[in-house]
């Protein structure tokens, strides 16, 4: 990708709805992202992999927080992680997207961010890494937009957030850009029955954006959290920068970034289908794991557990 192309890689939920199938697994508490998930690899291990085939290492930023610091301290201090961004609380996907916007464009006022959960099981990851090549381009020459990639669901699943494509706005491989008419997260299961008949996209919440535009969405729907943010930026790169992240975090306001954001029904959302050929599934539940090893035919020792798990919550 081009040197101002930057990576963001999601590190900082609790995943509890996986919580005892990774008790099983690893005999903790730890969240999904740290457990050996995809063959020995941890899930943000198997997503760092996979953003390194198109992009710089230096490039990348993984945001964690600090409860979570005892299960990356190690690979941090054996430099096995790319520059980690810790928050010291939990504030929602919002202040961990709207930190890493404001922490990129401190260094590079024209970068391009790509943002990446660390939950996420893609079978075609040289193909998924193309396309996300292709939207980067994109965005490059039409930086009014912010881009999500969507997944073409084949159930009406309540757990993501859909997404219901409009106009044509422009290609990346040949495929249609559109504009978003409309974004709900995680609707009632009717609702979701409905978006599928009609189309609609499920919400990887992979997205690519200037870091500029997405700090400005920041500013438009969150300008509490934006501002609380931007008061770091005299701290940054210094001793004092983990103070000056605790005082701005002390008081800001929770928010999830798909809601608050996506949802708003701000200008310049857009969305680029996934060829279904990337064989895409966020792993939120142990019923979505099952479905992808047992499509991929992987066979972990645990997958039994993860049936019983999926039988049980089902």
């Amino acid at each position: 990708m081009n040197d101002d192309t930057w990576a963001v890689v999601m590190a900082g939920g609790h995943g509890r709805r996986l919580r005892r199938l990774t008790r099983h697994i690893c005999g903790d508490e730890r969240p999904k992202q740290f457990a050996p998930l995809v063959g020995s690899r941890s899930m943000l291990r198997a997503t760092l992999d996979r953003v390194a085939v198109a992009m710089d290492p230096g490039h990348t930023v993984v945001v964690a927080t600090r409860d979570h610091f005892g299960y990356y301290a190690d690979d941090m201090a054996q430099g096995l992680l790319p520059r980690v961004l810790v928050q010291p609380a939990d504030r929602g996907t919002a202040a961990a997207v709207l930190l890493a916007a404001h922490w990129i464009s401190w260094r590079d006022p024209e970068a391009t961010l790509a943002l990446f959960p660390s939950d996420h099981f893609i079978e075609n990851e040289p193909e998924f890494m193309d396309r996300v090549q292709g939207v980067a381009e994109f965005v490059r020459e039409q930086p009014e937009w912010m881009v999500l990639l969507g997944a073409v669901p084949d159930a009406p699943e309540p757990g993501y957030g859909w997404i219901a494509p409009g106009a044509v706005v422009g290609k990346v491989g040949g495929d249609p850009v559109c504009s978003v008419f409309r974004f709900a997260e995680k609707p009632t299961r009717d609702e979701a029955q409905v978006w599928l008949a009609a189309g609609g996209l499920w919400n990887t919440l992979v997205l690519v954006a200037r870091a500029a535009t997405l700090l400005d969405a920041g500013w438009q729907v969150l300008p509490e959290l934006t501002e609380r943010l931007a008061r770091i930026e005299p701290f940054a790169d210094t001793d004092d920068e983990p103070w000056a992240l605790k005082q701005a975090y002390a008081l800001a306001p929770g928010a999830n970034f798909s809601r608050a954001v996506l949802e708003s029904g701000l200008p310049g959302l857009a969305v680029s289908q996934l060829p279904a050929s990337v064989g895409w599934s966020d792993w939120g539940t142990p019923g979505r794991i099952v479905r992808s090893l047992r499509g991929a035919a992987v066979v972990p020792p645990w997958l039994p557990e993860a049936e019983r798990l999926a039988g049980a919550i089902a």
